[in-house]
C-alpha cells in the first residue's frame, strides 16, 4: 500500500503486516526505519493503521480458512464466485497454484488465474496454460487425485508453493481387513500428550467440546464428523487419549467399513496430529 503523510517529518505504511514509518526530510533515503519513532506511536493516524493491519490478518486467516474447507469436502465452487473473489489479494494467496478440476475430472490443473468472466486459466500437467470455462470448479482433496503422485513430482518442478494445504496434506489409506462390525480405531488409545488439548486442537483446525475432538467432512452427500476422545487430569499436565470413531452429524455412528475415503484419512489425520506420532491403521500417503 501507499505511504500516508504524518506531520511534516514522517510517513507511515504497512509493511509486512505491521506500521512503519520513514522519513520525509531532505536527507532521506526513502527507506522504512528499523523502530517507529517514539514521537509516532500514540499518533491516531498510526493506531488506525495497526487496526486495518489486524483486520487484514483476521480476513486472510478467513479466507485460508474457508479454502481449506472447499478442498477438505471436494466442493463444487461456482466460477462466478472465484471471479469476485480474485481480486482480493488475500483470497487470491489462498488459491493460487490449487489443483482444480474443471468439466473433465481427469484432467486436473494448477490455478494461475480467474478472469473476470469467470474462465479458469491452469497449467496442466503437459506443462501448457489452458483456459477452462466451467459454471463450477473443484478444488479436490488428495484422496479424490488419482494423479497425486505426477502432481506432487510437477509441483516441485513447476516450485509450487500452497497456501492452503492440498498435494501435500497427509492423507491415510481405509485398510482392507477390517472388521464388519468395528467402529472405533483403538490405535490412540493410551497417548498421552500435554494437557490443554482444546487450545492445541484450535491451533491445529479443530473443535473440541467436552472430552472430545473433532472434524467435519462433507461427503457423500453427507456430513460425517471424527470424533476422537480423551480424558484430561486436571491435577496433571498430561491428557490421555481414547477411541477414533466417525458417525453421520444428526445421525447414526458408521461401522468402519462404512467410512469414505476422506472421512477416513480426515479423522487419522487429526488423530495424528493430536497425538503428535504416525500410527497407523491405514497407511500414509
Amino acid at each position: 500500500m501507499g505511504w500516508l503523510a504524518v506531520g511534516d517529518s514522517y510517513e507511515i505504511s504497512l509493511v509486512d503486516g505491521k506500521v512503519a514509518a520513514r522519513s520525509t526530510g531532505p536527507r532521506a533515503g526513502g527507506r522504512p526505519l528499523k523502530t517507529l519513532p517514539k514521537v509516532l506511536r500514540d499518533a491516531p493516524e498510526v493506531d488506525r493503521l495497526r487496526q486495518l493491519g489486524q483486520w487484514l490478518d483476521r480476513h486472510a486467516a478467513e479466507c485460508l480458512a474457508r479454502v481449506d474447507a472447499w478442498v477438505v469436502s471436494s466442493l463444487p465452487v461456482p466460477t462466478g464466485l472465484l471471479a469476485r473473489v480474485w481480486p482480493d489479494p488475500a483470497w487470491r494467496d489462498a488459491l493460487r497454484d490449487l489443483v482444480v478440476l474443471g468439466d473433465d475430472p481427469a484432467e486436473p490443473g494448477f490455478l494461475r488465474d480467474v478472469t473476470d468472466t469467470g474462465d479458469l486459466r491452469v497449467v496442466n500437467l503437459d506443462g501448457e496454460t489452458v483456459r477452462l470455462t466451467p459454471v463450477s470448479a473443484t478444488l479436490p482433496h488428495p484422496v479424490r487425485l488419482p494423479d497425486l503422485v505426477d502432481l506432487r513430482e510437477f509441483a516441485e518442478e513447476l516450485d509450487v508453493t500452497q497456501r492452503v494445504e492440498q498435494l501435500h496434506r497427509g492423507t491415510w489409506a481405509r485398510p482392507d481387513d477390517l472388521g464388519q462390525r468395528d467402529t472405533t480405531i483403538p490405535d490412540f488409545r493410551g497417548t498421552t500428550v500435554p494437557s490443554r488439548l482444546a487450545a492445541r486442537a484450535g491451533t491445529l483446525g479443530f473443535r473440541a467440546s467436552g472430552s472430545q475432538i473433532s472434524c467435519r467432512v462433507w461427503e457423500a452427500g453427507r456430513t460425517v464428523e471424527a470424533t476422537l476422545w480423551f480424558e484430561e487430569d486436571y491435577w496433571s499436565s498430561e491428557a490421555t487419549l481414547g477411541t477414533l470413531s466417525w458417525r453421520v452429524v444428526d445421525g447414526p455412528t458408521l461401522r468402519l467399513t462404512e467410512v469414505g475415503p476422506v472421512a477416513w484419512s480426515e479423522g487419522m489425520r487429526m488423530a495424528t496430529a493430536i497425538s503428535g506420532a504416525v500410527t497407523g491403521t491405514g497407511s500414509k500417503a
